[in-house]
């Protein structure tokens, strides 16, 4: 049976393959779509965790200090609705596809929330 820790330490792990595929990305016409797919993934997972980082259900807190970063990226990045936007008119510019992930990233490694992500799943 998985632990809790380790439940959590897997969802970590597809929060840290969606931001590696982003960093990885050509920017190359219709990656719009794929961002978008990645941002939500990333978006769920984070959500996952911060329901799931809860102090009856944790005995270590490893996971606690992540919760108010997590909080953070949630209450204050947006993107789903620009790309909807963006998406019909300039999908196929590269320049405004690459600004969008950069922002993206920018976004993720707010308050170190990445590089905290990266310590605690090398550490668990």
């Amino acid at each position: 049976m998985v632990t809790h820790n380790e439940y959590l330490k897997n969802i970590l792990s597809h929060v840290l393959d969606s931001y590696d595929f982003l960093k990885e990305i050509n920017d190359n016409p219709g990656d719009l779509e794929v961002i978008k797919k990645e941002l939500l993934k990333i978006n769920g997972f984070i959500k996952v965790m911060t329901n799931n980082i809860d102090s009856d259900k944790i005995q270590s807190s490893d996971f606690k200090p992540l919760k108010s970063k997590f909080r953070h990226y949630l209450e204050n990045y947006f993107f789903e609705k620009e790309i909807e936007t963006m998406s019909p008119l300039y999908s196929n510019d590269l320049h405004r596809v690459k600004n969008m992930r950069l922002k993206i990233l920018e976004s993720l490694e707010d308050k170190k929330m990445i590089n905290d992500v990266k310590e605690l799943f090398e550490r668990i």
